[in-house]
């Protein structure tokens, strides 16, 4: 049986290794945050995997998604508000300092569409250049962008709707983009591989297909998919991706080129010839899952609907291990997106804003701490 929840626990090793920064606190205080390193451990944990939160940045609205650059500070997406937001690396009392960067006029919020993916260019140091994912009253885009100027967009045409426009970003271990789009509400495009519909797709820093892409000529790395918005390799190179359902089920893949992985013929595991099983399910008032992010061997997934964190551990062969573990279960709300930060913690968005259940300086920016994760990885 799944596990509900667990104890959110404060990782007591941390402060046995004398971390001058003090350990992470379960708290909505205003104080500079603590910013322990994450706990590596030397052999594999065999108890279940817990989490320690502390917010760090508030007052924000629908933040999609994070990325950071190389001073560490990070850039957070604001959906509806169609802006780019720095938070950090200064901090005030109220925690770390958020900055209006750059507002996006092309960029249409209906919907769920609005400024959705972000990611800094591996040679952002010398190139200064981000990518972003956005909705236009005529399609989804993918654009590069140096701040202060307009974008330029590489990959026009993405399927748009009120729903399912996917638009995460990230630039994978291979040095390639990665992004997903989701069916736009029109299942039938999650099939057609002469649609970006309903995929992940793969490209160079040009928007071009990437070599070695297992179509002729396309971006598309995957199809079958219904609105995936999160996505996260392992050190091992072995990629998932969180889904969400229609009714039933949401998922987790293993993404594995060319591969169908069923939608709209299969929801959850379906066991049917030609298509790919998620390698976990969930009813989607568990899950609803957004950001994914890799903490050595456990993958975060961020929930909306299910309001909490799955954390799932894995081998190095990409097999999960045990069940996945609940945490963070009602305590902040909606949980969007989730991304690793250059001190191996991970950083996950709330989504409550212009809701009833949005509590006061909502949205935030956590800092997630894990036990049990077995190690640090980049993405």
């Amino acid at each position: 049986m799944i596990a509900r929840s667990i104890t959110i626990a404060v990782i007591t090793a941390l402060a046995a290794a004398g971390c001058a920064f003090g350990e992470p606190t379960n708290d909505d205080g205003g104080g500079p945050p603590n910013l322990p390193p994450p706990k590596v451990t030397a052999t594999p944990d065999t108890g279940p995997p817990s989490v320690a939160a502390s917010v760090i940045a508030k007052d924000l609205e629908i933040p999609w998604a994070i990325t950071f650059l190389p001073d560490g500070a990070a850039l957070v997406t604001e959906r509806d508000r169609r802006r780019i937001v720095k938070i950090g690396p200064e901090s005030n009392d109220d925690g770390l300092v958020v900055t209006p960067v750059q507002t996006l006029d092309e960029v249409n919020s209906a919907g769920e569409g609005g400024l959705l993916g972000i990611t800094a260019s591996p040679d952002y140091e010398t190139d200064k250049t981000l990518f972003i994912y956005y909705t236009t009253k005529t399609d989804n885009r993918i654009a590069s962008l140096v701040l202060g100027e307009k974008p330029k967009p590489l990959v026009t045409g993405i399927p748009v709707s009120g729903i399912h426009n996917g638009g995460r970003l990230h630039f994978g271990p291979d040095g390639f983009l990665y992004a997903s789009t989701g069916d736009a509400s029109d299942r039938g495009l999650s099939q057609d591989r002469n649609s970006l519909g309903g995929k992940i797709l793969r490209m160079t820093k040009a928007g071009k297909p990437a070599p070695g892409n297992p179509f002729p000529n396309s971006l598309i790395w995957t199809y079958g998919h219904r609105n995936v918005q999160g996505f996260a390799w392992d050190k091992q190179g072995n990629m998932y991706a969180t889904e969400f359902g229609q009714n039933t089920w949401d998922e987790v893949n293993k993404i594995e080129p060319g591969k169908n992985y069923g939608w709209p013929t299969v929801e959850g595991i379906g066991k049917k010839s030609g298509f790919t099983d998620p390698i976990q399910q969930w009813k989607t008032s568990e899950a609803s899952c957004s950001g994914a992010a890799m903490a050595g061997n456990l993958l975060i997934a961020a929930c909306l609907r299910g309001q909490r964190l799955w954390l799932m551990r894995f081998t190095d062969q990409g097999t999960m291990i045990g069940e996945p573990t609940a945490a963070l279960e009602g305590e902040y709300g909606r949980l969007r997106a989730a991304v690793v930060a250059p001190d191996g913690s991970v950083w996950v968005s709330t989504s409550n804003a212009g809701r009833d259940l949005a509590k006061p300086g909502d949205d935030k920016i956590l800092r997630i701490v894990a036990s049990g994760s077995g190690g640090v990885s980049k993405y």
